[in-house]
């Protein structure tokens, strides 16, 4: 029997000995029991005597110290292991990555005596992992940076096309200011005249009825038809209603130029209660009551400022976009409101001016509509972030807003706002930026 095993151990030997796969015997405190030469190998060691001698305290030879402990545990449950992969010292000190596959070796009564099989030196596809994992992060940062600079250019171009709408638009104003100017300047001029022309020929008559106090029957008769003591009280009230309407558009005239600023492309010092009251003329249409609306009640509390030096026009611009939305947020909270509660707290915009110290001043702009969530008011001032249904906003106008005030100016635009407490945006710009 002896005689006829020895081929096939010389067999075994011969492929034991020259595997290039490293083998082993392996008992579960971590003793090897055996070791081919190409095991020796991975590990660093002279020989499979040599590791045999030198490498007692296997869990020293895992960078993880608690990595044998796993594969044992692993070895315990499932009875073998395929594809364990560790990073081990070599005999030098020099890690590398290995790859364990093996099984249970157990006595008649159940007991793990060892473990046995192989080792593959993996450093090789793990370097290549590595690599790869460092090139697929660097494609994802420059994906991302990529995506970043797309997004970038976007908000630029609508940036451009907003600041161009922008400008058309003072351009526009200005230039129809320009036009309605001139005749309502000569309007208001001769009115001046014709109230005193009136009050000549009012006195003229006055005195005829003094001199000639019964006129002839065909005077008479006209006098009564022209009910001429109501056209005297009347036509006087006409000529102050037209002096009146005739200041309004003048006044309104000086507004939308002093919106508009086109004379006014850099920094200068200006009134900035003039640019939201200008701003307020514009959007007084929108806060009269009409129909089922019952209009905003707008509140000025101004402290006096002095001049900021500032563009008029981009502030004019921020103060539209905050002013605009308050009115928008309280319309859409109105409808959603009962009457008796229009009644108690109608819709209020409480604007307010201040001077924090020496150097700084603030424009305050608060609504008590609606308010918002926490998740909304994170957004706000991200581009092309709006709660409005589409074609009703583009998200640029808060975001535009917040760079004039802090790009431009080097202010700071904050907004504090919570659930059925209101908005209020506070503009922090330097008295001279």
């Amino acid at each position: 029997m002896e005689i006829a095993l020895q081929p096939a151990e010389e067999k075994y030997r011969s492929m034991f000995e020259n595997a290039v796969e490293g083998m082993f015997q392996r008992t579960p405190d971590g003793r090897y029991l055996l070791a081919n030469p190409a095991l020796a190998k991975i590990y660093g060691y002279e020989s499979s005597a040599h590791l045999l001698m030198y490498l007692t305290n296997i869990d020293r030879q895992f960078v993880d110290s608690q990595r044998h402990q796993q594969f044992i545990e692993l070895i315990e449950q499932n009875e073998q292991v395929c594809g364990f992969e560790s990073q081990v010292y070599r005999q030098d000190g020099s890690v590398i990555w290995i790859s364990e596959s093996a099984r249970a070796v157990r006595d008649q009564n159940g007991v793990l005596i060892y473990c046995e099989g192989f080792v593959t030196k993996i450093q090789e596809r793990k370097l290549a992992e590595e690599k790869w994992l460092q090139l697929e992060k660097k494609f994802q940062r420059q994906s991302e940076e990529l995506q970043a600079s797309r997004e970038k250019l976007h908000k630029i171009e609508f940036q451009l096309i907003h600041s161009e709408k922008m400008s058309s638009i003072g351009q526009m104003v200005a230039g129809v200011a320009h036009e309605i100017n001139n005749p309502v300047t000569f309007v208001c001029g001769n009115l001046l005249h014709a109230g005193q022309y009136a009050e000549d020929l009012l006195n003229l008559l006055k005195l005829y009825q003094q001199h000639y106090p019964q006129p002839a029957p065909e005077i008479e008769e006209e006098i009564e038809a022209l009910d001429l003591d109501f056209l005297r009280v009347d036509f006087r009230k006409t000529l102050s209603s037209m002096q009146m309407g005739a200041d309004r558009i003048r006044q309104i005239v000086h507004s939308l130029r002093n919106f508009s600023r086109m004379d006014e492309a850099q920094m200068k010092p200006a009134n900035i209660q003039e640019g939201i009251d200008s701003t307020l003329l514009i959007l007084n249409n929108r806060t009269k009551p009409k129909g089922q609306n019952p209009g905003v009640n707008i509140i000025k509390k101004y402290e006096e400022l002095p001049l900021v030096r500032c563009y008029a026009e981009l502030l004019n611009q921020v103060f539209m976009n905050l002013l605009s939305n308050a009115i928008d947020a309280l319309e859409e909270y109105n409808e959603i409101r009962l009457e008796n509660q229009l009644q108690l707290n109608p819709s209020t915009i409480t604007i307010s001016t201040e001077i924090i110290n020496s150097e700084w001043v603030a424009i305050k702009i608060a609504d008590n509509g609606a308010g918002m969530p926490k998740q909304v008011k994170e957004q706000i001032f991200n581009s092309f972030f709006t709660t409005k249904p589409i074609g009703k906003g583009t998200g640029l106008g808060l975001s535009i807003s917040h760079q004039i005030v802090v790009e431009k100016h080097g202010g700071n635009l904050k907004c504090i706002s919570a659930p059925d407490q209101g908005t209020e945006f506070i503009i922090e710009i330097p008295l001279n930026a």
